[in-house]
């Protein structure tokens, strides 16, 4: 009795694992099968050799030599505009790595709360207290402050080669509105602007503060691409047609730059669209599309001193300098993060991926 038991429980097992493989084949079939009809999958069209930009020599082209004549501020003064009392490592983590990278000062104007906090993590950022949010302004202070804290950015404005508008900024709506009266003061002044994270949540309901601003660059990540092409075309993502749908999106809001962030990083100013799909890491942590609009200010800033200084004849190809800052940012966050992935494995951080910014940058455009 008990052989004829195991037998009857071995051939049940047997069974089971049967039904389970042919489940998994059929699994497999159905798949194969929807791959021939429906052909190659939209992420996949994304990386078209095409439109895949040349970033070695673009970054070879714009990172400025290092001159003993030059003096401090000529390699980039970069500022960012963002941190609360919730979030303080956004802003320092895109501050930090302009500096990383090779920019000369990084400012960060951010909430009292904040300050402090973001002045612990290093000595090498100048910090202003400056934004205030809702809870600590009264109602008949509103208009004052508000003023007042325009004012304070404002005075600095013309200093700086680019501003980063949105990491850890937060939603608190009186803090938006002083920071919309600082976006138009930097348009203005011909100041170009990065916006990312909060930043885009804020452009996306007052698209106004960069339509038809050429020096503007918005770098979505998928949810904030699906709400501005919601909100500017009136539809829902087609990946089937990315390019052409970035192109048109970039055009639509008046020929501003996008870096729509993905597996392959795309970018489009509404006249051209380029890819980067070079290799980083499938490691996610945040943060790094800090990192990303931090990078990409400096390098804008950069390529714009290399179009003036030879007068509009660069020798590569494309030649808006919003989109060599993209292409040049983009492409060094995904060098530095392979790099740091190769080391760090399932731990890499963020800050391991800073760390590499700046081996990255030597690795293409050696210092000496």
């Amino acid at each position: 009795m008990l052989v004829k038991h195991g037998m009857n429980h071995l051939t049940v097992l047997n069974s089971a694992r049967n039904h389970k493989l042919a489940t998994s084949l059929a699994v497999l079939r159905r798949q194969q099968f929807l791959t021939r009809v429906l052909g190659v999958r939209g992420e996949d069209r994304m990386q078209d050799p095409k439109f895949e930009a040349d970033a070695d020599n673009i970054l070879r082209a714009i990172t400025p030599v290092l001159d003993p004549t030059r003096h401090k501020g000529q390699a980039g003064k970069i500022a960012v505009i963002g941190g609360c009392r919730e979030y303080t490592g956004a802003p320092y983590f895109a501050a930090i790595s302009a500096l990383k990278i090779g920019a000369d000062l990084s400012h960060v104007f951010c909430t009292k709360d904040a300050a402090s906090v973001i002045k612990s993590y290093s000595p090498e950022l100048i910090v202003h207290p400056v934004l205030e949010e809702s809870y600590s302004v009264g109602d008949r202070d509103k208009d004052h402050i508000s003023r007042n804290v325009v004012a304070e950015v404002d005075k600095w404005m013309e200093r700086f080669d680019c501003l980063v508008v949105g990491p850890g900024l937060g939603r608190d709506p009186f803090l938006l509105d002083c920071v919309s009266e600082i976006m138009k003061q930097a348009r203005q002044s011909n100041v170009p602007i990065v916006v990312d994270g909060d930043g885009l949540f804020l452009v996306t309901n007052s698209l106004e503060l960069v339509s038809g601003y050429p020096l503007a660059i918005l770098t979505p990540n998928v949810y904030e691409y699906k709400r501005l092409v919601q909100k500017v075309l009136n539809c829902e993502v087609n990946d089937q047609d990315a390019h052409g749908q970035l192109l048109l999106l970039a055009k639509q809001i008046g020929g501003v730059t996008i870096l729509r962030k993905g597996k392959s990083d795309l970018v489009s100013d509404g006249e051209i669209v380029k890819s980067v799909s070079i290799y980083g890491s499938p490691r996610r942590c945040g943060g790094q599309g800090d990192i990303l609009s931090g990078s990409v200010a400096v390098f804008l800033s950069w390529a714009r001193q290399c179009i003036l200084a030879d007068e509009g004849n660069l020798s590569i190809s494309p030649t808006n300098p919003t989109i060599l800052g993209c292409i040049a940012g983009s492409a060094l966050l995904r060098k530095a993060a392979s790099l740091a992935f190769e080391n760090r494995k399932r731990s890499t951080l963020t800050t391991d991926i800073i760390e590499c910014l700046g081996i990255s940058l030597e690795d293409i455009c050696p210092a000496c």
